[in-house]
Formats: C-alpha cells, sequence, structure tokens
C-alpha cells in the first residue's frame, strides 16, 4: 500500500513535467484587445512570430484580434478560458493599469489576480500627431494653440474612449487649464485613428508611437512630440512634451503576455523562455526598432512581471488622484 501511495505521489508530481515536455502540440492563439493595424497587434504579431520559433520546429502562434473598449472584452474573455497555455493575450497598459483606476465603473476583472503574467514584451512613448497642413508645426505651437482655441475647433482623435491615448490627450488638455472640454473621436484601433489624421478627418491626436511610426517615416503625418522623459531612441527628432514646456509627462505604454489564472509553473516557465529567447533575438530587435518599439529591459521572469503588474497598479491609482482625471465612457 505504501509503495502503491508513492508510486501514485510521484506520478502526480511527474505530471505537470510531462505535460510541460509535449508542450505545445497544438497552435497557440495569442489574443490582441484592439483591431489589426495599432501598437498592440503590430507587437503581438513580430513577437508572436519569433517565439513560436523557440518553442519548436512545428510551433505555431496565431493572432486573433478580439477588439472592444480598449482591452477590456479581450480581457474579460481571457480569464474564462482553460488555463492550459493555449490561449494567451498580448495586453497593454490601457486594460491592465490604467482603466481599473481612470474608468469610473473600473474593470469586470482584477488585472492582477485574475491573469498568469507570462512576461514582459516592450514598450513605446506616446506621441502628439498632427496632419502635415495643420497650422502648429512644433509641440510649443500646438501648446500655445490649444491654450486660446475655442475647444470644438480643435477636436482630438484616439484609438477608443477611455484608454491610454484618450488619457493622455487628456492629461495635456488637463495641464493647460482646459480639461474636458475637447471633444474626442474615438476609432477602434491606433492604425485607423492615424490614417484619420493623415486623411485630414481629425487635425491631431495622441497614439502610441509604434502605431504611428510608419506614417511618420513616409511623411502622411507628423510627429511633434512623445510623452516619455526621454526622446526615442527610433525618432530621436521628435522632441518630448516636458522639453516643450509641458511639465510632469512620463507616459509610456507597455506591453506583455499574460494568460489565464493558475496557469502550470511549468507551462508559464516554457513559454516566458521563448519569449525571452525571442526578444534577444537580433533580428526581432531590427524589426522592433523599425516598429518604435523597445524591447523589455529589465528582469523578466514571470515572478518579476507579476511584481511589475502590482506596481503599476499603484502608479495609475496614485496618478489619477492626483490629476483628478477620470474618463468618462
Amino acid at each position: 500500500m505504501l509503495r502503491r501511495n508513492l508510486l501514485a505521489s510521484a506520478f502526480v508530481l511527474a505530471a505537470p513535467a510531462v505535460r510541460a515536455q509535449g508542450f505545445p502540440s497544438r497552435a497557440i492563439t495569442l489574443v490582441s484587445g484592439y483591431a489589426p493595424g495599432g501598437s498592440t497587434d503590430i507587437s503581438a504579431r513580430l513577437v508572436g512570430e519569433r517565439m513560436q520559433g523557440f518553442l519548436g520546429p512545428d510551433a505555431r502562434v496565431v493572432v486573433e484580434n478580439r477588439p472592444g473598449a480598449a482591452g477590456r472584452v479581450a480581457s474579460d474573455w481571457l480569464r474564462r478560458q482553460p488555463a492550459d497555455g493555449y490561449i494567451l493575450m498580448l495586453t497593454e497598459s490601457s486594460s491592465h493599469a490604467l482603466l481599473p483606476h481612470a474608468v469610473r465603473r473600473g474593470t469586470p476583472y482584477n488585472p492582477v489576480e485574475d491573469f498568469t503574467q507570462v512576461a514582459m514584451v516592450c514598450t513605446t512613448p506616446y506621441v502628439l500627431i498632427t496632419r502635415p497642413d495643420f497650422p502648429a508645426r512644433t509641440a510649443q505651437e500646438m501648446v500655445a494653440r490649444l491654450r486660446t482655441a475655442e475647444p470644438e475647433s480643435l477636436p482630438f482623435a484616439t484609438s477608443g474612449v477611455a484608454n491610454a491615448t484618450h488619457f493622455a490627450a487628456e492629461l495635456l488638455v488637463n495641464q493647460l487649464g482646459r480639461g474636458g472640454r475637447f471633444p474626442n473621436v474615438p476609432y477602434r484601433s491606433g492604425g485607423l485613428m492615424v490614417e484619420s489624421i493623415a486623411r485630414g478627418e481629425t487635425g491631431w491626436g495622441t497614439a502610441a508611437l509604434a502605431s504611428a511610426a510608419a506614417q511618420i517615416q513616409g511623411g502622411r503625418i507628423r510627429g511633434i512630440a512623445v510623452t516619455s522623459a526621454e526622446r526615442s531612441v527610433s525618432f530621436p527628432d521628435i522632441p518630448t512634451l516636458a522639453e516643450s514646456g509641458v511639465a510632469g509627462f512620463d507616459l509610456v505604454n507597455w506591453y506583455a503576455i499574460i494568460g489565464p489564472p493558475n496557469m502550470p509553473r511549468e507551462v508559464t516557465a516554457r513559454l516566458n523562455r521563448a519569449i525571452r529567447d525571442a526578444l534577444a533575438d537580433a533580428q526581432l530587435r531590427d524589426r522592433f526598432k523599425t516598429a518604435a518599439l523597445d524591447p523589455w529591459p529589465g528582469d523578466n521572469t514571470p515572478e518579476a512581471a507579476r511584481a511589475y503588474f502590482v506596481a503599476e497598479q499603484g502608479r495609475w491609482r496614485d496618478y489619477v488622484n492626483r490629476t483628478n482625471l477620470r474618463l468618462e465612457e
């Protein structure tokens, strides 16, 4: 009896490792909470394509777009899926740091406890963009215009209602003493929003730099200031808002891969290793740079990713409370 119990216990302990050794045996779905063309979709496709090579010669990572409510629809769906490692999500700071604190009704999920944090992926700043013929050609000119213009004459475009691009624009006009008065024109993704400015549907807006990079490089829109504390390595000629006379800006969008809660530790570790190997790959790093994405620079274990998620809750909560800026849906 004792020998039978010991054998059973050994099998239970070995089973997760055996499952991890055979993982993956079918395609992995990597969900993006936005429509194609924006920074979240770009990040998912770049890292998904490269990480599959580190999971085995026959491994496949398929990106699936589930847009809606700034990533909340996909996030709420993800937490109810099987925790076997075959359904993941590339999420970002809107749905898992900003919205739980900046939107009055919060989110239907706990941004930390309802998910398995697998790995951080990359970052990109937000950028203030205008159409090429917009009268304000520099950040200083844009700030002066925002201080004096009739708000209805300067609607701004964002990649959605109540997400980080919306927050960045509202924070800018709030710091200029004119918060809540400029109309927001939301689009379903950063790519659609940037295209709207290139076509002249709206004059200006805030976008993740990765969403706008190709259009800035092609001259279809103008990038006039980034929201990060330092200039972007990919676009060193674009000044920061702080340099342009608007103090206190240090907003950067981060991206991470998460799964449903309680994923097996061995499977999570295998996915984490594949992601870290992908991020160390020179080819992916070059493609990230072209897309204005910066590979995650710090410690990147699942435990470190979870700790970062926890820290970001406090940072964004303090940001919202300090500015008293709440986003209306």
